[in-house]
């Protein structure tokens, strides 16, 4: 298998597109309005309830700036938002490497953007399974596919993307983007990647344990062995 040598990146990447799907939609409404005034172009794809939140933040503005992601993909998300984000254009924005001509040649034949910074943090698996009396099943339905695949994309590319997983660092990467102009550096893409990668590997973490610790119910629900 070849895989790409890149030899030559960017230290300021400027954000002009963002990805934003979170559970904890704290911060948002500080977070959102500050991308905007630093950079007036940005544009904003999102999914579910988090659109609907971003709709309300951006209000008349909103029509200009956000993009639903099925509207961007032209795939409806499935039933229950089983599938949202798993979609070729999407990574295609993930992963791809600015100065890569067949990248950038791919970027065109699909009509997709680059994107510079996802926003994701995860279905609340740990909180579920501490509830008292929780199923199998309610919490293999709290297991996050998407999220932690546009994760792990983002940072992988970290050489172009920023992969924002913890609101508490809103505020420092704000401050980034208003010191470079609208760009953030290298210096902190590589170490929100760091951040990214430890975050879904504890995520991960948690489901092996508690499946391991539960065991497959012989009669549980709708689970009739």
């Amino acid at each position: 298998m070849a895989i790409n040598v890149v030899d030559r990146i960017d230290s300021l990447v400027r954000v002009r597109h963002v990805l934003v799907s979170v559970s904890d939609k704290s911060g948002l409404d500080t977070f959102i309005p500050q991308l905007v005034a630093i950079n007036p172009d940005i544009k904003f794809f999102s999914t579910g309830g988090t659109y609907g939140r971003i709709q309300e933040i951006l209000g008349d503005s909103a029509g200009s700036r956000l993009t639903q992601v099925s509207d961007y993909t032209g795939q409806p998300e499935t039933q229950g938002g089983l599938v949202k984000t798993l979609d070729f254009k999407i990574y295609l924005g993930l992963l791809t490497e600015t100065y890569n001509d067949s990248h950038q040649d791919d970027l065109k034949r699909t009509g997709s953007v680059p994107i510079d910074m996802v926003v994701v943090n995860l279905y609340p698996f740990k909180e579920t399974i501490a509830k008292a009396g929780v199923t199998v099943e309610q919490a293999r339905g709290n297991i996050d596919i998407g999220g932690p695949c546009m994760i792990r994309a983002s940072a992988k590319n970290f050489i172009r993307v920023a992969s924002v997983v913890d609101p508490s660092d809103y505020g420092m990467i704000l401050s980034e983007l208003e010191s470079n102009e609208g760009a953030l550096t290298l210096g902190l893409r590589y170490r929100l990647a760091q951040k990214a990668f430890d975050h879904t590997a504890v995520y991960d973490r948690t489901i092996a344990d508690y499946l391991s610790a539960n065991g497959l119910p012989e009669v549980e629900g709708c689970y009739n062995l």
